[in-house]
């Protein structure tokens, strides 16, 4: 099967200055799901408009004031996606929105195709639930700040993802390609970012393949910045070497009423997780919280 590196986009190849990611349904091939990752230097403003979509602000890294339609939010943020869990700001279709920063960061604005207009309001880092999922090498950090049965929004669901160096996440590999009862059709995007080491960048490995049918293969070295589409299929592990932790932002929106999470786990490697019952969490975990890192 061919390798399909177009769904793979690595560091700077979608960037728009002074966005250094840019992910639209029209870009990635689909229809709901997108994401923006805006940089910002010290005392930097960007203005832009939501047009079709509903979006979140989640501060990666450093605060900012953000103003959407004559009213104005301040986020806390945070030094790094390994230091806390953050703040955030919601941002209804059709608006006008500027982000400021007085002391500069990076900001993520996952999106989706929304219909319906809902308020633009505040995501208090108190408020986000952080779960530890799996046990052993396969445990990890969810937090859920916009998860479907979390959070309001029309169609979008979003959350970030914490692997410890070594482990393995997004396992055993799923889908959610249809709609079934077990599943909910959702186009996804992960949005890497993985820890130096002492001599430098790190590195983290991430995983699709097709089912029967609707071909794909995606064999992805992920660095700090990269991004992974997941139109459909199987998708996992995200593993992270050893030595470096991993972080992914998690976007996904779909055409079914129903704004939920269900996802079919691969045949051939479910049964990973009737092993957990005999092991413990990593005792790592979780990494962080709104307090900070652990």
């Amino acid at each position: 099967m061919h390798v399909d590196d177009s769904l793979h986009l690595t560091g700077g190849t979608a960037a728009d200055p002074p966005w250094s990611v840019v992910v639209t349904p029209e870009s990635a091939g689909w229809a709901y799901s997108g994401l923006r990752v805006l940089d910002l230097p010290p005392g930097g403003t960007q203005t832009f408009g939501t047009g079709d979509d509903e979006m979140v602000v989640v501060p990666l890294s450093g605060g900012a004031v953000v103003e959407c339609d004559g009213s104005r939010l301040a986020l806390e943020g945070r030094d790094g996606v390994f230091s806390r869990v953050t703040d955030f700001a919601y941002l209804p279709l059709g608006s006008r929105v500027t982000v400021a920063s007085e002391g500069g960061g990076r900001f993520a604005l996952p999106s989706a195709r929304a219909t319906r207009r809902l308020p633009f309001r505040y995501g208090a880092a108190e408020d986000v639930p952080v779960e530890v999922r799996g046990a052993g090498q396969c445990t990890r950090q969810v937090t859920n700040f916009a998860a479907a049965d979390v959070f309001e929004a029309d169609r979008l669901i979003a959350v970030e993802v914490l692997t410890p160096a070594g482990n393995w996440s997004s396992y055993p590999p799923h889908k959610h390609d249809e709609a079934t009862d077990g599943e909910v059709e959702l186009e996804e995007v992960y949005y890497f970012g993985i820890a130096d080491g002492p001599a430098g960048a790190g590195v983290g490995y991430h995983r699709v393949y097709g089912t029967a049918g609707r071909p794909v293969d995606v064999r992805a070295e992920v660095r700090d910045g990269d991004v992974v589409l997941v139109p459909y299929g199987w998708h996992g592990p995200s593993a992270a070497a050893p030595g470096y932790d991993m972080y992914y932002l998690n976007v996904m929106a779909g055409p079914g009423e129903e704004r939920a999470w269900r996802v079919c786990d691969d045949p051939a490697h479910a049964w990973v997780k009737q092993t957990w019952t005999s092991q413990s969490p990593d005792p790592r975990l979780p990494m962080t919280s709104a307090r900070g890192r652990r």
